[in-house]
C-alpha cells in the first residue's frame, strides 16, 4: 500500500479537453511541483475566420513556470501533442516522457517550430518508471487505442495512486499484436487506486467498441469489387488502420501512393519504428502510378474532415495538379465526420459522385471504427482499478455527466466524484475529493502565420468584418473647417440597395454638419494662430457617420475613417499643432 501524508494535497487541473472534444492538457500540481499529462489543440469553429488552430488558456503555466518540472505524454494523436511546440515558446519544461511515435512525431513539430532546444524528450515503454520531480513515479502502462503505441499512465502521489487512462478502447484483437495490460491495472488496483481519471468520450454509446481488426473484412470486400483505382482516406494517425489497408492493397495486387504531408510523416516514422510493415516496391510515388493500369493503384490521402487544404478536397474540386477523379474509381471514407466537419465531409462526398466516382462511406458499410471505449469497456476499467474516487474528463458535459452514472452504477458514491469544466481546480485528499477553485482558462487561437496569438479584438473585427463589410472614408478638412475636396468612399463585402452616389452625398453632408455646428469646439483662436484638436474632431466625425450608416444601410459595417489636413497653416506658428489625424477603425 503506497504511503500518504494526511496533510498533502494533489491539485488536478484540467486546461483542455472538458466540456468539448480537443486540446486535451490537464496539470497535477503537489506543493511546488507541476507535472503536465499531455498538451493538445483543437480545430477552428466556422466563427473564428483565419484561425488554424485552437489551443487552451496557458496564463497559469505562464505564471507557474518556474515549478514545472516535466511533462507525460500518453500517446501521438494532435489533440494531445499538437500544443507542446506553440507552448515551448512561452515555457521551457525540463523533459518530456512519451511513448516511441508520439516523441518520434514530436520531434520533428519541435525542430519545425526552431524550440527542440527547450526540452529533453526521452521515450519510454510498457512497464517503464520515471520519476519527475520529488513527488510523481510515473509508469506507463500499455492500452489499445486507434493509434499505435498509447499508454495509460498509473502515478504514485503524496496522496495515493492516480490512474490517467488517456484514449483507450479494449481491443482484444489488436492489430499491431500489442495488448492492453490488464494485468499491470488490476495489480495497482489490488494495491489501492485513490482516484481513476477516465476517458468519457463513447460514455453515452452501450456496449462495446468493435475491435479495429473488423475493419478489414470490409475493407477487403470493397477493394475486391473495385474495378478502377480505389482513393482511400482516413486519419493521417490511425496507424493500425493504414498498416491493414497496406496489407489489403500487396493481397489485391496493387500499389500504393501516399498523398498529404501529414500522412507521410506518420507513416515513414511508423515504417522506421516497426508498427507499419511493408515491401518498399509497395509504396511508389505519384508519377510512377499514372503509367500504371487502373486496377493496379491504390491512392492513400487525407482529407477524410473534409479540409479545405487536403489533397481530397483539392481532388474533389478539381484543384489537384496530379489526380484527377474519372467514372470507375472507387472513394472510400474509412472514418467517421468529427462533430462539425460533418457538412464539409458531405459536400465533398458530393463532389467526387459528380465527378463520376462510387464512394463508399457511412456507418453502416463498417469500415470505421472509434478508438474509445463504450459503456462496457468503461466498466471494465473501472472494475479493474475499483478507485476510490472518480473523476471524468475528455468529452462534452452529458458525457462526464453519463460517465459518471455508469461508476455509480459500479459501486462508487456520488460523493466521491466530480463533473469538472476547463480550469477548475480539484483538490485530492487522502479523504477528499472536492473543487477548490478555478484558474484562468478559455484558449488562445493560432492564425495562418503560426506567429501570434490572435487576440479577442482581433477575432471580433474578423466576424464583424464577415457579417457587415466594410467601409472606408477618406476625407480632406482645411484650417477654414471646410472640406477641400468631395471624400473618397470605397465599400467591401456590404449589402446596401442605396446608389453609391446617394450614399456617397450622406457622407459628404454628415461630416459638413459636424463642420460647421461643432468647430468652434476643437478650433481655439490665440492671437494671430489657431490651435486645432484634429483627433479629437475626428472622433466626432466618425461617430456621426456610424450613426448616419446604420440608418441608412440598416447595418452595422465596421468603418475606417482617414482625416489628412491642409498642409499650409494660416500662420506659421501655429503649424507645429496640426498634424493629420491617425485612422480609427470602430
Amino acid at each position: 500500500m503506497t504511503q500518504t501524508n494526511p496533510a498533502t494535497t494533489l491539485k488536478v487541473i484540467p486546461l483542455g479537453g472538458l466540456h468539448e472534444i480537443g486540446k486535451n492538457t490537464c496539470v497535477f500540481e503537489v506543493n511546488d511541483e507541476i507535472v503536465l499529462l499531455d498538451a493538445g489543440l483543437a480545430f477552428p469553429t466556422d466563427g473564428m475566420h483565419g484561425v488554424n488552430i485552437v489551443l487552451p488558456d496557458m496564463t497559469y503555466l505562464r505564471e507557474n513556470r518556474h515549478k514545472i518540472k516535466g511533462m507525460i505524454v500518453t500517446h501521438g494523436h494532435e489533440d494531445h501533442i499538437g500544443g507542446i511546440p506553440f507552448h515551448l515558446k512561452q515555457f521551457e519544461i525540463p523533459v518530456i516522457y512519451g511513448p516511441r511515435l508520439a516523441i518520434a512525431l514530436l520531434r520533428d513539430k519541435l525542430e519545425e517550430a526552431g524550440v527542440a532546444d527547450r526540452t529533453e524528450l526521452r521515450t519510454v515503454g510498457p512497464r517503464d518508471v520515471v520519476r519527475i520531480g520529488s513527488s510523481f513515479f510515473v509508469e506507463f502502462i500499455r492500452n489499445t487505442h486507434s493509434i499505435a503505441d498509447s499508454f495509460t499512465v498509473a502515478i504514485r502521489t503524496p496522496v495515493g495512486i492516480v490512474v490517467h487512462t488517456g484514449d483507450f478502447k479494449i481491443d482484444h484483437t489488436p492489430v499491431d499484436g500489442e495488448f492492453f495490460d490488464f494485468h499491470r491495472l488490476a495489480e495497482y488496483g489490488e494495491q489501492g487506486i485513490h482516484c481513476l481519471i477516465s476517458d468519457s468520450t463513447n460514455s453515452e454509446v452501450p456496449g462495446y467498441t468493435p475491435s479495429e481488426r473488423s475493419v478489414y473484412p470490409n475493407l477487403d470486400r470493397i477493394f475486391g469489387q473495385a474495378a478502377g483505382r480505389i482513393l482511400v482516406t482516413t486519419f493521417a494517425s490511425s496507424v493500425h488502420r493504414i498498416n491493414m489497408i497496406l496489407e489489403l492493397a500487396k493481397k489485391h495486387r496493387r500499389v500504393v501512393s501516399v498523398l498529404g504531408r501529414s500522412m507521410l510523416n506518420v507513416i515513414a516514422h511508423a515504417r522506421s519504428l516497426g508498427y507499419i510493415k511493408c515491401d518498399d516496391d509497395l509504396l511508389q510515388p505519384l508519377n510512377m502510378v499514372q503509367k500504371i493500369p487502373d486496377e493496379k493503384v491504390l491512392i492513400l490521402t487525407t482529407g477524410s474532415q473534409g479540409e479545405p487544404l487536403s489533397a481530397l478536397t483539392r481532388i474533389a474540386n478539381g484543384e489537384h495538379r496530379q489526380i484527377k477523379v474519372r467514372a470507375g474509381d472507387t472513394v472510400v471514407f474509412s472514418a467517421n465526420p468529427i462533430p462539425g466537419n460533418t457538412i464539409a465531409v458531405v459536400n465533398t462526398i458530393d463532389k467526387l459522385m459528380m465527378l463520376g466516382a462510387k464512394v463508399v462511406y457511412g456507418k453502416e458499410q463498417g469500415i470505421h471504427v472509434s478508438g474509445h471505449g463504450c459503456q462496457e469497456d468503461q466498466k471494465l476499467m473501472i472494475g479493474l482499478t475499483r478507485p476510490k474516487f472518480f473523476l471524468p474528463v475528455h468529452g462534452e458535459h452529458r458525457m462526464l455527466v453519463k460517465h459518471s452514472q455508469t461508476a455509480q452504477s459500479m459501486g462508487i458514491p456520488a460523493e466521491n466524484m466530480v463533473i469538472i469544466d476547463n480550469g477548475d481546480v480539484v483538490e485530492l485528499t487522502e479523504t477528499s475529493i472536492r473543487i477548490a477553485g478555478k484558474v484562468p482558462s478559455g484558449i488562445e487561437l493560432v492564425d495562418a502565420s503560426r506567429s501570434g496569438v490572435v487576440n479577442d479584438k482581433v477575432l471580433k473585427e474578423r466576424q464583424h468584418l464577415a457579417e457587415d463589410g466594410l467601409v472606408t472614408v477618406a476625407a480632406t478638412v482645411g484650417w477654414q473647417g471646410k472640406l477641400i475636396a468631395q471624400p473618397e468612399v470605397h465599400l467591401r463585402g456590404v449589402v446596401t440597395s442605396i446608389e453609391r452616389s446617394h450614399l456617397q452625398e450622406k457622407i459628404r453632408a454628415t461630416i459638413e454638419t459636424v463642420l460647421r455646428d461643432r468647430w468652434q469646439e476643437f478650433a481655439r483662436s490665440f492671437g494671430e494662430g489657431i490651435d486645432i484638436d484634429w483627433v479629437g474632431l475626428q472622433v466626432q466625425i466618425e461617430r456621426e457617420l456610424l450613426r448616419m450608416m446604420r440608418r441608412e444601410l440598416q447595418s452595422n459595417p465596421l468603418l475606417v475613417f482617414l482625416m489628412q489636413t491642409a498642409e499650409d497653416s494660416p500662420v506659421q506658428a501655429a503649424s507645429k499643432t496640426a498634424r493629420p489625424a491617425e485612422a480609427i477603425a470602430s
